[in-house]
């Protein structure tokens, strides 16, 4: 019994006929009504077409299958290669990857390479503590008695406005050359080294001239450091002064706006330079802190959270009258980059309002730190309160929460200019082992947010040895241009007394670092033999991935680690949370899990079978895993040594080295050679054409057993371009390929070889040349049966153009060997399909044809069923692939729809896919993408404005010499001399002059194959009318065959499924640190020490105004002459040596 076309309404009167199931007649069908009564006249019969049954739509299906099956079996040459490969057994060994022993030997290596790092960390620290004790202080040290390469020398000269060039001093400056070292990816000079002194530090104070004088001996440590090891990158001393020295010399890197790098602020030096920290922020937002005062407490808040690394923790608050925290959250949290960003963003929202209650907001605090209920670092425990000011000590909360022990620092900052007395924030910074820190302006923030790190290294400095150890970081970029790097860390201590007998110096000197690049450690790691989706990856304690393919980030922050976690890597589950846990708490194991992985180019999902193997790296906080899927377990390996060894001519005199050359493409196709690093002089090139011909004449001079090549690189590809060759002549040679509708047959292999017959059709061959990067490839080894790739349309973009045949669809399978019992996968093969051609074929493979000549007519007295050809204007007909990609179509206009979204194409069908369990939904974040900068605007983490006095103030004389108009005075200056920091991006501003993208998060929605793998039949309902339509997988291919009626009723238009990459704030942190995943810290903790000497617990940090300064200023802001910075005090970072 035939199903009927609609179910709400009359049968269709023929085959080209609609009309709507209600509603008001339409007036073309009123137009047309007498043109189509005649024909319906004649031919009564016509009624009787229906939608195709299910048996019918299985039919098709079958003659689908074996239409692709036979295609395949004639053009893409599986069998024939197997047998190509068997023929050749003799030019091969097939070698296993033992994970175990793998992932140990790397692991081995990785230790070894950091090992020798960490012995030149330990010889600079020893020196710089050594010569530091030596070193006399001088007061009377000046400028000129100093002879050092400053590396921003050069940049200033530049600039005819800079301090120095105003001061007409540069005696003190080396002037160096430097010669192009590619290990640096700079130019460098190894005779001395560079100093960088921050810019709002003032290089001739005394502080800094005799910091400069002792650390200039570290310049024969860094030599011999390089003498011994080679290899050694960047070798840095970190000041807590904020001099930075490293080694060898190079210009420091101009940023295109001010230069606002510090050393205590990169992640590296926080990390050495203190244990973790639990933070909580109270900030008095009372009704005396209004106007300028509240920006700056804003500003401070901020800049504290930017000296937190990923090991602490922390949690900001308000309070007046009661405290509240400024955020959802209501504990402390890490303090990772998203999650300081809803603190600085929320910190904007503070309102000041209300009487100022010191007891509310400690109490607050000391609840935060005492609940241990949550995860926090459980080391060094402090408050920070920031106030204009205020008369209460409170200390019964001190007796109640923190006295005796003193568990908790408390440090008190004095935001703004006030009259207030600042001695109740001395006595709570002194009674609890804190500090004192005074704010009075915007240039007094960045020194004295930083400045409490001393007070957290004292514990570590009086330690001694014991907290000598050396520690790896994050993931972050080099400041200097090396790319990603982690680096060691190691505290240098002052070892100096104060007197015979006197205690023992409790200040860190600074931090020691070495940086590694990640390149240095990829370069332990197997490159090829893993085949094309094994890889080697490493996360460290916080499970951030320290080596992972996926790990790319599009854009970066100088100011901020690299902090990608294993499960944002990788597609998350259960299992992968197990393996995460497991190498963090410093175990081996080994697991075959069954998991989801995105395609290369992120538009699939595949469910697949991976080995992980795992092990610690000894000596370090890391650990290394190894996926391997099992088809990888066994790789070839060429072994012509008989060919070729014994004749010791050139590579280009071997066998099948000539199918290589240019001149033989025109009959044995196409070659493209993966760019790889076959030889250490092969010059590299983006154009393949270009690479191949280097490599060509680079061959003409080496021999097959030459030790600057990569024997096992050069070999196989030797191997795979001669069996591939072997299959143009055995198989694709005497094929017509137009017969087929063919634009093309290609093999790639592990080998490197991508071979494209015929030769024409490499112009319009688009895939990626390293076939371990090209999608097609990847996918393929990890699907069974035939693969098809249209393709990629963006919906921005224009339709295909169709002229000349030139459109194809890829449709490849892997090359599955079984040698002796051991399977590997080592080639794909596969055809591109001429677009045009396959969708007429597809239409007569889903007819109801008997014969290839004429389709089947439905005479007056048959009973028929429609079908994809002759219905073609009543029936939709499509092949999907399972990203839901729209791979052929029988209705012609959608022939310039192939490679889209098919929800673009029909949102109704696609959405009954899905809600029928067709399709299955993954959508994950991707949180290295880089977007267009937004346009600036007045909110923000930083301060866009400043106070504007109005004019009654500026006609008030007693306004002039009063505390607001100075700080105004210093605001302005600084405004004026730091406009960018208030006005840049913090990555532009210190040091990435082509930035022209910031970091964001986007939102990346795939679909898959759901459960359901058998025919279906369903009705998408419509209220009015409804939709039949019957869907059916394609045995052995990705695909999806649906044949539907086309849609009728407006009603039908339902919602769009996405598919398309979108941005977004990722998921929400508000609930994601509800169930933090797990993580440890250091090992290590250094909060307390017995012999600590609280007694220096504060200071002021500005200097008086002078009336002679205010009008000075004041006349050249009215002549419109831009001030020069004078010394400031509170910069000099004075500090007591």
């Amino acid at each position: 019994m035939a199903v009927p076309a609609r179910t709400c309404g009359a049968a269709r009167p023929g085959p080209g006929a609609r009309h709507p199931a209600s509603g008001p007649a339409r007036p073309l069908s009123l137009l047309l009504l007498p043109l189509l009564l005649p024909p319906l006249l004649a031919a009564p019969g016509a009624s009787a077409y229906s939608f195709p049954q299910q048996h019918t739509v299985q039919h098709w299906a079958r003659r689908l299958e074996q239409e692709i099956d036979g295609v395949m079996r004639i053009f893409g040459g599986v069998q024939q290669l197997r047998e190509i490969y068997k023929d050749n057994r003799n030019l091969f060994e097939v070698q296993e990857n033992e994970p175990q022993k793998l992932v140990e030997k790397v692991a081995g290596d990785i230790e070894n390479l950091l090992d020798r790092k960490v012995q030149a960390l330990k010889r600079l620290a020893d020196a710089a503590e050594n010569f530091q004790k030596a070193h006399r202080w001088q007061d009377n040290i000046k400028e000129e008695d100093i002879v050092y390469y400053d590396a921003k020398a050069d940049a200033e000269l530049d600039d005819p406005e800079s301090e120095d060039m105003e001061r007409g001093s540069k005696a003190s400056t080396l002037r160096l050359d430097f010669v192009e070292d590619s290990n640096f990816k700079n130019k460098v000079n190894y005779s001395y080294t560079a100093v960088q002194i921050p810019t709002d530090i003032y290089k001739g104070s005394t502080v800094i001239l005799n910091e400069l004088n002792w650390t200039e001996a570290l310049e024969n440590v860094f030599t011999e450091n390089r003498r011994r090891d080679p290899t050694l990158l960047w070798q840095v001393f970190g000041s807590a002064t904020g001099v930075t020295r490293y080694y060898p010399a190079t210009p420091w890197r101009a940023p295109k706006k001010i230069d606002l790098y510090d050393v205590r602020r990169r992640p590296w030096y926080i990390q050495g330079a203190s244990s973790p920290k639990d933070m909580v922020i109270i900030v008095d937002v009372s009704g005396s802190v209004s106007g300028l005062t509240l920006k700056l407490m804003k500003t401070s808040v901020c800049e504290m959270l930017d000296t937190l690394s990923d090991d602490d923790y922390v949690n900001v608050a308000s309070f007046n009258e009661k405290a509240q925290p400024v955020s959802c959250f209501t504990h402390l949290v890490q303090a990772n980059v998203r999650n300081k960003k809803v603190f600085k963003e929320a910190v904007q929202g503070m309102v000041a309002k209300g009487t100022t209650g010191y007891k509310a907001g400690f109490e607050y605090a000391f609840d935060q730190l005492q609940n241990s209920n949550i995860t926090r670092a459980n080391c060094n425990k402090m408050i920070m309160m920031f106030t204009d000011g205020g008369e209460d000590r409170v200390q019964d909360v001190f007796e109640k929460y923190n006295w005796p022990n003193r568990t908790v620092r408390v440090f008190t900052f004095s935001v703004g200019q006030h009259n207030y007395d600042v001695t109740p924030l001395q006595w709570m910074a002194c009674a609890n082992k804190g500090y004192y820190f005074e704010i009075p302006s915007i240039g007094a923030i960045r020194i004295n947010t930083q400045e409490y790190l001393d007070v957290l290294g004292r514990p570590m400095v009086l330690a001694g040895k014991e907290a000598k150890q050396v520690q790896w970081t994050n993931v972050y970029e080099d400041a200097l241009g090396l790319g990603l790097v982690v680096t060691g860390t190691l505290p240098v201590f002052n070892l100096t007394q104060d007197g015979p007998g006197e205690k023992k110096n409790q200040l860190i000197l600074g931090v020691m670092g070495i940086d590694v690049a990640l390149n240095d450690i990829k370069r332990l790691t197997p490159n090829y033999t893993l085949g094309a989706n094994g890889y080697v990856f490493a996360i460290d304690l916080n499970g951030y991935v320290l080596l992972h393919p996926n790990l790319k980030p599009q854009t970066t922050n100088f100011r901020e680690p690299v902090t990608l976690d294993f499960l944002d890597a990788e597609l998350e589950d259960e299992n992968k949370e197990e393996i995460r846990r497991s190498m963090i708490d410093g175990y081996k194991g080994h697991k075959q899990i069954r998991t989801l992985v995105k395609s290369l180019d992120e538009r699939y999902i595949d469910e697949v079978l991976r080995n992980y193997t795992w092990v610690p790296i000894r000596s370090t906080n890391y650990s290394l895993g190894l996926v391997l899927p099992p088809y990888s377990t066994f790789y070839l390996q060429a072994n012509l040594s008989d060919q070729i060894l014994q004749v010791k001519l050139p590579i280009s005199k071997l066998k099948d080295f000539e199918f290589l050359l240019p001149s033989s493409f025109e009959s044995e196709g196409h070659v493209f050679i993966a760019p790889r690093e076959y030889c250490k002089d092969l010059n590299a090139s983006d154009n393949n054409t270009e690479f191949l011909k280097n490599f060509i004449e680079l061959m003409e001079k080496v021999t097959p057993d030459s030790k600057q090549c990569n024997n096992f690189l050069l070999h196989n590809l030797i191997l795979d371009t001669g069996i591939t060759q072997q299959l143009v002549e055995r198989v694709w040679r005497d094929q017509d390929l137009n017969t087929y509708s063919l634009l093309a047959v290609f093999a790639a292999t592990d080998g490197g070889i991508t071979r494209v017959f015929p030769n024409k059709a490499a112009e319009d061959w688009t895939e990626n040349p390293e076939p371990f990067n090209a999608s097609f490839y990847r996918r393929s080894l990890d699907n069974r049966g035939y693969v098809f790739k249209p393709p990629h349309q963006d919906v921005l973009l224009r339709p295909l153009e169709l002229e000349n045949d030139t459109v194809g669809i890829l449709v490849s399978t892997a090359v599955e060997l079984s040698l002796g019992g051991r399977t590997l996968r080592p080639a794909v093969v596969g055809v591109k399909l001429d677009l045009e051609a396959w969708a007429e074929k597809f239409k007569v493979l889903a007819s109801n044809r008997t014969h290839q000549d004429q389709p089947q007519k439905c005479g007056p007295s048959s009973h028929c069923e429609m079908d994809c050809e002759v219905n073609n204007e009543d029936l939709l007909c499509v092949l999907i692939d399972d990203g839901g990609f729209l791979v052929l179509s029988n209705q012609n206009h959608q022939w310039d729809q192939v490679g889209r979204f098919f929800s673009e194409v029909d949102a109704n069908l696609m959405l009954a896919l899905y809600n029928n369990s067709f399709y299955t939904r993954k959508e994950s974040y991707d949180y290295q993408a880089a977007c267009a900068p937004q346009p600036p605007g007045n909110l923000g983490a930083a301060p866009r404005g400043v106070f504007v006095p109005t004019i009654a103030d500026f006609l008030n004389l007693a306004w002039w010499t009063s505390a607001a108009a100075w700080s105004l005075f210093q605001q302005l200056l600084y405004g004026l001399i730091y406009h960018s920091w208030f006005q840049a991006d913090p990555a532009e501003a210190e040091g990435s002059p082509e930035a022209r993208e910031s970091s964001c998060v986007m939102k990346q929605t795939q679909y898959y194959f759901g459960s359901v793998n058998a025919s279906y039949n369903a009705i998408i309902d419509c209220g009015n009318c409804s939709r039949l339509f019957h869907a059916q997988r394609l045995t052995n291919t990705n695909l999806l065959f649906v044949v539907a009626e086309k849609p009728l009723c407006s009603q039908c238009e339902a919602g769009r499924l996405l598919q398309k990459e979108t941005h977004s704030d990722g998921p929400e942190q508000c609930e994601l640190v509800q169930r933090p995943r797990y993580r440890r810290g250091p090992h290590i903790c250094f909060d307390y020490n017995a012999t600590e000497d609280t007694s220096d617990c504060g200071r002021g940090a500005s200097f008086p105004p002078s009336l002679g300064v205010l009008v000075s200023l004041q006349l050249l802001l009215l002549l419109g002459l831009p001030p020069r910075p004078q010394p400031q005090v509170h910069a000099q970072a004075s500090r007591r040596l």
